[in-house]
């Protein structure tokens, strides 16, 4: 018999939760998300549990991000409507874990990306590892940076927050936690020993014994041009401006922003600034959710899905071409969805 895709137990003094598809990179499908949400409830008065450690089998991964071939597969055999229940389930768990009001340790070793980044950022104690690699890569199938991480980016220092979200870029342990996805790193030879005195003790404050000083952050010495350049009102001032700068981060970014799709670039920016003047977990899962609901309707969603994760051909036919590309249809996707709003749950 296969063991389910989440793992859900109570060791210790620990709620543990285990994303359990190593061979899909623990990547979070419809059926998941119930589990996990059913479990934060259940523990949340339970006077046994002190904490919630999640956590994912295999090495590779944490969470590569949803299930994208489900959503893909889904929409083609039964319209829109099943990916936008599964985002509106996904965006109140998201919400839960931000809300949850006992210590919520997520362990994101290894590749942490998209949805994964929503199990596991907005917990109140945040561990990589020196395998971890952290990105919010959804412009590059025509979606933009959703599951609360809009949040992150609009609160990250200086405009590290448009930088990341526009190019998706690759951020390993010091950069997680520099831009406020993560808050300390602990080698990965240690985290079984970690997991264990957190289940016997359930005290996140033993986490400081196990963590040590990140390795040097790669976006430091960049801040202040990354600053001057992607602080520009308009995606098209922004794109300008990567070409024309000297700096070795420049080619990388150019190339991830023109293999993009225009109207999520144009929409993450205006999604990063607005949230930005309301820095909260429902304003900025809110403002997402118009987007997503929108993406396959309106947006490039199931384009980019085909190109990277069907036909595997990366060649993604936009439906606008970047260069002339009128910025307010990315506003525009913003837009209020009136009776379609995202909704919450008495319980947050």
């Amino acid at each position: 018999m296969s063991e389910p895709d989440v793992l859900v137990r109570v060791e210790g003094r620990a709620g543990r939760i285990t994303l359990n598809r190593p061979k899909a990179l623990n990547a979070l499908n419809a059926a998941m998300v119930g589990p996990i949400m059913r479990a934060l409830d259940d523990w949340r008065d339970d006077a046994g549990v002190d904490l919630v450690l999640i956590d994912a089998s295999g090495e590779r991964a944490f969470c590569a991000g949803g299930d994208l071939r489900q959503v893909y597969e889904s929409t083609a055999t039964a319209g829109f409507e099943p990916a936008r229940r599964f985002w509106v389930e996904e965006y109140r768990l998201n919400r839960a874990i931000a809300r949850y009001p006992k210590p919520y340790v997520a362990v994101m070793d290894g590749i942490t990306m998209g949805g994964g980044v929503g199990l596991s950022a907005h917990g109140s104690h945040r561990i990589v590892t020196e395998r971890s690699t952290l990105a919010m890569p959804e412009c590059a199938i025509g979606l933009v940076p959703d599951v609360g991480g809009s949040l992150i980016l609009a609160t990250a220092p200086g405009r590290l927050g448009e930088f990341l979200g526009l190019t998706g870029w690759r951020m390993k342990a010091a950069e997680a936690i520099a831009t406020g996805f993560a808050d300390v790193e602990v080698p990965a030879e240690r985290l079984e020993a970690l997991k264990r005195t957190l289940c016997e003790t359930g005290d996140p404050a033993r986490i400081a014994s196990f963590a040590v000083p990140p390795g040097p952050d790669r976006l430091a010495p960049l801040r202040s041009r990354i600053d001057a350049i992607f602080r520009a009102p308009t995606l098209r001032e922004i794109v300008a401006g990567v070409e024309a700068s000297a700096e070795p981060f420049a080619a990388e970014a150019l190339s991830a922003i023109r293999a993009a799709s225009p109207l999520s670039l144009a929409a993450t920016l205006a999604l990063v600034r607005t949230v930005r003047e309301t820095p909260t977990i429902e304003a900025a899962l809110g403002t997402e959710y118009r987007f997503t609901h929108r993406s396959q309707s309106e947006g490039d969603l199931q384009e980019g899905i085909r190109a990277v994760v069907i036909d595997k051909d990366r060649k993604p036919r936009w439906a606008d071409a970047l260069d002339g590309f009128d910025e307010t249809k990315g506003a525009a996707m913003l837009r209020p969805l009136g009776a379609d709003e995202l909704q919450w749950e008495d319980t947050p």
